[in-house]
């Protein structure tokens, strides 16, 4: 073959592979890191929830250790394109498995996206540049003519790059995306909780707000500021979790609270109607209770941690409500209190008087969730209104509102706990108790019956 067939032949075969790569998306207007200001460095460093914690490893050890734990490791293994999955009742590098791993703080990111010039912007969609936030790539979307949709701002938050992500993967978020007025009364706010996936790797609002809406102080100097705080969540299906940065919790906490409360209330309202059973049936109950040997009332009075704790989580964790991620935080609080109690009082029960002693203890060395007490005066207790209403202070200005930052805090970690509390009582009562005692019952009833016969054949 001569060198001129040759020569043709390399060409036809490396035709069109001289043809430069498209690169990645330009960005468009200006991203910057929100700093914190001095007063959220303030709160920051007083959260009245992660202050009075156990240095018990009771909420934080074995299969989720693996969990939390391997995530440094999932980051590294990536970087050399390695697959990790991460599941509950994996060791992971066992030496690592009780690491703390990432911190709630370290998973957040909070940014400010400004937008020059946005009367004059005819592009149908504007992208901001990429950021990290718990070493996954993000960026936001805004269609400032709408999406599908007219007369309509549409805002997302996206993952970036998704399609050169390993088979698989998905990103847990919960975020909230801004667009600020020059009043901050006035600026439009949404929040919302999302499992990113290939199939879904972009999640927001076509109808973020209507576009008559966006000269109405939302443009100034004709600059659009867009603001989205990221939260990426590493859940654990076996037992509550800590998911939040404590200052985006303090603000989330001031729009959900109520929410969170009714989800409380309803619960043990719930399960109070359940244990009416004990009142009306009190005193053959007693009479069940005490035929008992102290060993069988131990064994029905105690169940053990992961039993409970995993199906607190089944119960409260729904990862499609964005009230979800403060349940969590709140009976993770909750059962920080009742653990801190319960080691108080079993070092030193006596310092205690009646209506100081806990209602629910937990053995953190056992793994176990143990009624204290009386039996009957417990389930008293609980047939009471179990959670009172919030107080509310008729004050104003700056120490108040830190006053109730902190106010609300603290009550969202003794909803957690009266939460926990209802949910093991209940579950020991209903689960456990009432089967026994209606076998029990059964039994005795056939006895009579039986006894009735032979009384009748005699």
């Amino acid at each position: 073959m001569s060198k001129v067939n040759q020569s043709r032949i390399r060409e036809a075969l490396t035709a069109g592979t001289n043809v430069k790569e498209k690169g990645p998306p330009v960005a468009d207007g200006i991203l910057s890191v929100t700093p914190d200001t001095p007063e959220m460095l303030e709160w920051r460093s007083r959260s009245a929830l992660d202050v009075a914690e156990t240095s018990s490893t009771f909420l934080d050890d074995e299969d989720d250790g693996a969990i939390v734990g391997s995530f440094q490791d999932t980051i590294n293994r990536r970087k050399t394109a390695m697959t990790l999955v991460l599941a509950p009742n994996v060791d992971v590098d066992a030496p690592n498995s009780r690491s703390a791993g990432p911190k709630p703080h370290e998973l957040y990111g909070k940014f400010t996206w400004k937008i020059e010039n946005f009367s004059e912007i005819s592009k149908r969609e504007l992208r901001s540049n990429v950021f990290d936030v718990g070493s996954y790539k993000w960026y936001i979307l805004v269609y400032p003519q709408g999406c599908d949709v007219c007369n309509h701002l549409s805002l997302f938050l996206c993952v970036a790059d998704y399609d050169k992500l390993l088979p698989g993967w998905s990103h847990f978020a919960q975020f909230t995306i801004a667009v600020v007025n020059k009043d901050p009364k006035k600026s439009k706010y949404s929040d919302t909780l999302h499992r990113f996936c290939k199939k879904e790797h972009d999640w927001g609002w076509k109808k973020f707000m209507e576009l008559s809406k966006v000269l109405d102080g939302f443009t100034v100097a004709d600059t659009l500021v867009i603001k989205a705080q990221v939260q990426v969540i590493l859940d654990k299906p076996s037992k509550p979790f800590r998911c939040l940065d404590p200052q985006y919790r303090r603000e989330l906490v001031r729009v959900y609270l109520t929410n969170v409360e009714g989800i409380c209330r309803r619960f043990c309202d719930d399960k109070k109607a359940r244990l009416n059973w004990v009142r009306e049936e009190e005193g053959a109950f007693r009479h069940f209770w005490g035929s008992l040997t102290p060993e069988q009332q131990r064994k029905y009075l105690t169940d053990k941690g992961e039993v409970i704790l995993k199906a607190v989580v089944k119960q409260f964790f729904n990862e499609k409500e964005v009230t979800s991620t403060l349940v969590m935080d709140a009976l993770y609080s909750g059962c920080k209190q009742i653990e801190e109690h319960s080691r108080s009082w079993l070092e030193m029960p006596r310092a205690c008087s009646d209506n100081m002693s806990p209602v629910v203890l937990i053995k953190a060395e056992r793994n176990s969730f143990t009624l204290c007490g009386d039996l009957m005066d417990t389930a008293a207790r609980v047939l009471q209104d179990y959670i009172p209403a919030a107080k509310d202070d008729n004050k104003d200005g700056d120490d108040y509102r830190r006053d109730s930052i902190e106010r609300d805090e603290k009550r969202l970690a003794e909803l957690g706990r009266k939460t926990i509390e209802m949910f093991v009582i209940s579950h020991l009562f209903c689960e456990k108790l009432e089967v026994a005692y209606r076998e029990a019952e059964a039994l005795k009833r056939q006895d009579q019956l039986i006894a009735e016969e032979f009384e009748m054949a005699r």
